[in-house]
C-alpha cells in the first residue's frame, strides 16, 4: 500500500475564554493514504472542524503535528505553512470557496493565481475541471445565478483548481438535497478513485456509503 501523504499524530488543540477552557481536541491521531476517502463522523462541537483546519495548516495545534506529502504543516510560520497548503492541500467548506463578484470561472482563475510560484505543477485547463465537475455551462454565472448543487461543485473547482493530492472537506453536502448531495459525494469519491487524498467531515448520513473508512469522533477525541 502507498505510504501515507497525510498524518496527523496526536493533537491537542485548547481554547480559551476567561478562566474556561475547552479542549476541542484531545490526541487525535490520523493517517489517510492517496486513493482514500476518510469519512470523520461526530456530532456537533465534536472538534471536526478543528480538526481539518490543523489538518490544512488554518489553526495551529497545542500539541501535536501534522505531515502532508512528507513535510510539516504544523509548527512553522504560517507563510510557510500557506505556501505548503497552496501546493498540497484543496479546501471544500460550505460557505466561503467562491467571491460573490466573480464568475465562476474567475473563482477557478483566482485560485490558481494566489498559488503563484508555489504551484509545483502546470496549471490545469479551467475548462476541464469545470466539465469534469459538472458546471461547465454556468462558468460565466456568478455566486448567486447558481442552485445549492451548481454552487457546491462550483466551490469543489475551487478546491481543486491546482490539482492538490490532499482534499478537505467540511460538512459539504450538509446544506443540499439528496439528489446534489448525493451528486457532490459521489465527484469526492471519484477524486480518491484518480489518486487523491479525500477527508470528509460530517455529521453522518451519505458520506459512510462512499468512504473506505469512518473515524468517529466525540469531545475531541477518536472513539472508533
Amino acid at each position: 500500500m502507498p505510504e501515507p501523504i497525510l498524518q496527523a499524530s496526536s493533537l491537542y488543540r485548547f481554547f480559551r475564554a476567561g478562566d474556561e477552557e475547552t479542549s476541542a481536541l484531545r490526541g487525535v491521531s490520523l493517517r489517510v493514504r492517496p486513493g482514500e476517502l476518510v469519512a470523520v463522523i461526530g456530532p456537533s462541537g465534536s472538534g471536526k472542524s478543528t480538526l481539518l483546519a490543523c489538518l490544512a495548516g488554518l489553526d495551529e495545534p497545542d500539541g501535536g503535528s501534522v505531515t502532508v506529502d512528507g513535510r510539516r504543516m504544523s509548527h512553522r510560520p504560517e507563510t510557510e505553512r500557506a505556501a505548503l497548503r497552496a501546493e498540497t492541500v484543496g479546501l471544500l467548506f460550505p460557505a466561503g470557496n467562491l467571491v460573490g463578484h466573480l464568475t465562476v470561472r474567475q473563482n477557478v482563475l483566482l485560485a490558481q493565481r494566489l498559488a503563484g510560484r508555489h504551484r509545483p505543477r502546470p496549471v490545469p485547463p479551467v475548462g476541464p475541471i469545470l466539465d469534469r465537475l459538472g458546471v461547465g455551462a454556468v462558468a460565466d454565472a456568478y455566486p448567486a445565478q447558481l442552485s445549492a448543487g451548481e454552487a457546491a461543485r462550483a466551490g469543489l473547482a475551487v478546491g481543486l483548481a491546482n490539482d492538490p493530492p490532499v482534499l478537505l472537506a467540511d460538512e459539504p453536502a450538509g446544506e443540499l438535497d439528496e439528489l446534489a448531495g448525493g451528486r457532490l459525494l459521489d465527484l469526492l469519491r471519484r477524486r480518491a478513485g484518480d489518486g487523491g487524498a479525500v477527508v470528509v467531515a460530517s455529521n453522518g448520513g451519505a458520506v459512510r456509503q462512499v468512504a473506505d473508512r469512518v473515524v468517529h469522533l466525540l469531545d475531541g477525541q477518536v472513539t472508533a
